[in-house]
């Protein structure tokens, strides 16, 4: 009876085992297929901010939805505003370099809108102190100056929903579901350059008001004259990166990129991404990538830059330490999706801000391969939220540009085109790849790169 009643706990214990273990891969093979249910009730049950959802996901046993639910307050009219802002922990006070030491460069050299940012001064700016003073563009006579006019409306502008157009790619889609509180509460300011005016001009009813002010709907439009750079896509990103320079009253501020029509209101989007997490800055996460390498590797198939010129990007952030995403990070991921960008303008994420448009300046116009390597470099100290992908593609709606922009710097393949057709090199922004760099890159070898998507 002994032996039979120890087979028989034995055998039961053995059953029960493999029962628990079916139990488990059922309901983990249940979360995996929720995950990619299209059908509402069931990919409820999906819960996409776990850490098993990552894991899997990491693993590629599961894809991201294309779009998502945001978990938003129900109305804007119930949104509490903080009264008081985010406390400031390592920067107290953040100044501007306004004007270059020419000492250290040719008295013949024209003034640039970035500033002639030495390595030397590059490597200073990281390192956090309670007082900063920093390169962060917008230097005399370096171009992108704004109307009289329109810097006496911004000093109104607490709260900004910001947008940018450019060489005419666009022209402004008007916002939807906007309250009436956040008509009053919000500035919507969309930057142009003078050619994007001209074609706005020519294509939109453009209203004036009695102060001068020029409008095409809700969107008051800020003319940047003299852009700064000869290459649009790098004009484009100092309206994006540099908001808190524009508009250096606003406390809180909403990026979205000029080909977007947002559909969801601003006061919402502050309440969800910053105010309930207490967040400073928030950003989704990107959608196939999150290594830098792996974005690089993108950006080549994709013609984004030059192929020599983004190889030689990122050998110099492989010198400096740059390793590629891993778990053990702590991060999300090193690429963001940067056509929205959510932020209050505290004296850490202002200088975050300036130090990601300084690496846009010297090197490469890619900001989505600059910003993790800015978190890298800040050790930490730099905190956001990087929500879901499929939350950020339900915030706006995508229209394609009016015209495709092309430059053909873009289409470069070897150092050797540069040496035949000089004028193939930006003379005002990206001047860190031509400038010698203090160590040496011939021995860096970039980590090899899975291909996990399309070129696109």
């Amino acid at each position: 009876m002994k032996i039979i009643w120890k087979k028989g706990f034995i055998r039961l214990v053995l059953v029960a085992g493999i029962i628990w273990m079916l139990l488990i891969l059922s309901a983990l093979l249940f979360h995996i297929w929720s995950c990619q249910s299209s059908l509402a009730f069931f990919s409820a049950f999906c819960n996409k901010d776990s850490k098993v959802f990552d894991k899997l996901y990491t693993m590629g046993l599961v894809r991201p939805p294309h779009r998502c639910p945001i978990p938003v307050a129900d109305d804007p009219n119930t949104v509490v505003i903080p009264k008081r802002g985010s406390p400031e922990r390592f920067v107290q006070s953040l100044s501007y370099i306004m004007e270059d030491d020419m000492a250290s460069h040719r008295s013949e050299s024209p003034p640039l809108f970035g500033g002639h940012q030495t390595w030397k001064q590059r490597d200073k700016s990281f390192k956090v102190k309670p007082t900063m003073k920093v390169h962060c563009g917008f230097m005399k006579n370096g171009g992108a100056e704004m109307d009289p006019k329109d810097i006496e409306y911004s000093k109104k502008c607490r709260f900004v929903v910001a947008s940018g157009i450019f060489d005419g790619y666009d022209l402004p889609y008007q916002p939807s579901n906007i309250s009436q509180r956040s008509r009053k509460l919000f500035c919507f300011l969309m930057v142009v350059d003078e050619e994007s005016y001209k074609f706005i001009k020519g294509n939109v009813t453009v209203r004036k008001d009695e102060a001068g002010g020029q409008w095409v709907g809700i969107w008051r439009l800020v003319l940047l004259k003299h852009p700064p750079y000869d290459e649009p896509r790098r004009n484009g990103k100092v309206p994006k990166i540099l908001t808190h320079r524009l508009f250096p009253h606003a406390q809180y501020s909403i990026w979205i990129d000029g080909k977007m029509e947002l559909i969801v209101d601003p006061l919402l989007i502050l309440e969800r991404y910053l105010w309930r997490g207490k967040h400073t800055f928030a950003i989704a996460q990107h959608k196939h990538h999150r290594s830098v390498y792996e974005e690089a590797d993108a950006n080549k198939r994709r013609k984004r830059y030059a192929r020599p010129l983004i190889d030689l990007h990122m050998r110099i952030y492989r010198y400096e330490g740059m390793e590629p995403w891993n778990p053990k990070k702590g991060t999300l991921s090193d690429v963001p999706e940067g056509a929205v960008i959510i932020r209050e303008h505290t004296a850490m994420n202002n200088l975050f801000s300036c130090l990601w448009f300084n690496e846009v300046n010297l090197l490469t116009p890619r900001d989505q391969l600059s910003f993790g390597y800015v978190v890298y470099r800040l050790g930490g100290l730099f905190k956001f939220f990087m929500f879901p992908n499929c939350e950020y593609n339900s915030i706006f709606i995508l229209h394609p540009h009016i015209r495709e922009h092309s430059s053909p710097i873009e289409w470069v393949k070897t150092l050797e085109e540069f040496e035949k057709d000089p004028s193939l090199k930006e003379t005002r922004g990206g001047l860190g790849l031509w400038n010698p760099y203090p160590g040496n890159l011939d021995l860096v070898v970039l980590p090899p790169v899975a291909r996990t998507s399309k070129a696109g």
